[in-house]
């Protein structure tokens, strides 16, 4: 009989965290075993379901279905793509590395530690999901987490950051949701199965409806301008591994829902609304790279980067090329690895120095020399460094913007690199290899754990920009029926 994975996956988050709620507070060192065990598990179960998935054959592998309410039509329905395959893998790298770079935590680590662990059993229902209203229901299951991680254990701005995140997000999940409901109604089928639905034809004003229900709620959850603004303050507010998470993996569910249900089901709906995604994103791109240009706080730094990143990934969806969505789903990767890396490196900084201001520091290459070389290479990933992942992703991203779009969508993408280029570099620079300042001679360098976190990321981010073909090969695998549905270019 062969192993569940993909429900192995989904669940053992949720067992850690109910063996979590066994163990007494006090037996902190068991408390972080139990989240390192169930992280590893889930995240082992992940890289068999990445390393088994089949290109060749393409499609959805791994079904597990399961009748939950046949009355409405509701399964537990697991199975994975190509992409979503990808997405699981980056999710279970992130929530090791999370949880390794979390040790130090030692107020509440039994709640901050479910609360983890049951956020990342969301993440990993929503990417595998083939049910509708499991995927709705897993999503909150990622998202409502959020509140007490940010407001408990967070810092600078804590109570503001996880109240605007929560609200703005519960908004787009309203959204969503009744974009669910016009679907469900509309097909006359009485089911959530995806498969089942992507069978109906549904007309023209219905999927016009939808698909901006869609592109909108999920929209907020990627960061989409103008609606982008719970990121950069909840980045902020939010404990590191919470940050890693919420940058590296969370973002992403918005734009795989753009992927999965919106372009998927509804291809008139997006016909008519993917350029005005396309010029949002490009103002994402703009924006946000301007915006983290202006910033002083380093986790604000990378904040406003990430929206400027997603708007890559937005702009890839929206080419309406193979090329280009080929871009944006391993940019979702890309960008996950490294800002992960961004956030846990900006986290041992200011462990020790208790500040991000960038003023404050300098020369770090001195007393930290592995947290620096580290962040260096998250920065030179951000700016499409060639031989790391950000390159590669790019410059799909780009060439399928050529192909459908014209060359002037390229050009105002490649501003938006050169600007990353300019506050990278210039970040690098001052606080790494300048004078040292206030108390950069002090800090000392990360743990042991830090180091070996930090180095797990970066192995992503190398080993994806010199050989990409294992991950491009499942991702083409998966875009090139939903560009088929669409018309575009392949």
């Amino acid at each position: 009989m062969a192993i569940p994975l993909l429900s192995l996956m989904t669940l053992t988050p949720l067992a850690g965290a109910l063996v979590l709620f066994a163990v007494p507070r006090e037996r902190h060192g068991l408390i972080r075993a139990v989240a390192l065990v169930a992280a590893g598990i889930s995240a082992a179960a992940a890289a068999a379901v990445f390393l088994g998935y089949d290109s060749s054959r393409a499609g959805f592998q791994f079904v597990e279905r399961l009748p939950w309410l046949p009355q409405l039509g509701i399964d537990y329905a697991l199975a994975v793509d190509g992409s979503s395959a990808v997405m699981v893998l980056l999710t279970g790298v992130v929530i090791v590395t999370g949880v390794l770079v979390s040790w130090r935590i030692d107020y509440r680590p039994k709640d901050f530690f479910a609360l983890l662990l049951i956020l990342v059993a969301g993440v990993y229902g929503v990417f595998c999901s083939t049910d509708l209203f499991f995927f709705f229901f897993w999503y909150e299951v990622a998202v409502l987490p959020m509140y007490l991680l940010i407001a408990v254990w967070g810092s600078t701005n804590k109570e503001y950051g996880a109240l605007k995140l929560t609200l703005m997000l519960v908004a787009g999940s309203i959204l969503i949701w009744v974009g669910l409901l016009i679907v469900y109604a509309a097909s006359g089928i009485n089911s959530f199965d995806l498969f089942r639905l992507q069978q109906v034809a549904f007309d023209p004003t219905t999927q016009s409806i939808a698909f901006l229900l869609f592109m909108i709620g999920f929209g907020v959850l990627a960061g989409m301008w103008p609606l982008h603004t719970w990121s950069p303050d909840g980045h902020v507010a939010a404990p590191t591994a919470v940050s890693m998470l919420h940058a590296g993996v969370l973002m992403k569910l918005g734009a795989f829902g753009i992927l999965r249900i919106a372009m998927t089901l509804l291809p008139e709906g997006a016909r008519v609304w993917l350029p005005a995604l396309l010029v949002l994103a490009t103002v994402n791109v703009i924006y946000g790279a301007l915006s983290a240009m202006a910033q002083r706080d380093l986790k604000y730094v990378v904040g406003y980067s990430s929206v400027s990143h997603m708007g890559y990934v937005l702009m890839g969806l929206a080419s309406l090329s193979l090329v280009g969505t080929t871009g944006a789903v391993l940019q979702m990767f890309s960008h996950g690895i490294m800002t992960a890396l961004f956030f846990a490196m900006v986290g041992v900084i200011y462990d020790q120095a208790h500040t991000r201001d960038i003023r404050a520091f300098g020369g770090l290459i001195r007393t930290m020399p592995a947290v620096s070389i580290l962040f260096i290479l998250a920065g030179l990933a951000s700016l499409g460094l060639p031989g790391l992942s950000g390159f590669v992703a790019e410059v799909l991203v780009f060439s399928g913007l050529a192909q459908a779009q014209g060359w002037l969508f390229v050009a105002l993408a490649v501003v938006g690199v050169a600007i990353t280029a300019t506050y990278i570099l210039r970040l690098i620079a001052r606080v790494f290899f300048g004078p040292p300042r206030g108390t950069s001679p002090a800090l000392q360098e990360g743990s042991r754990l830090d180091v070996a976190a930090g180095a797990a990321l970066a192995f992503f981010l190398i080993a994806v920009g010199l050989y990409p073909a294992p991950l491009l090969t499942p991702i083409v695998s998966s875009v090139l029926p939903i560009v088929r549905r669409l018309g575009g270019v392949e």
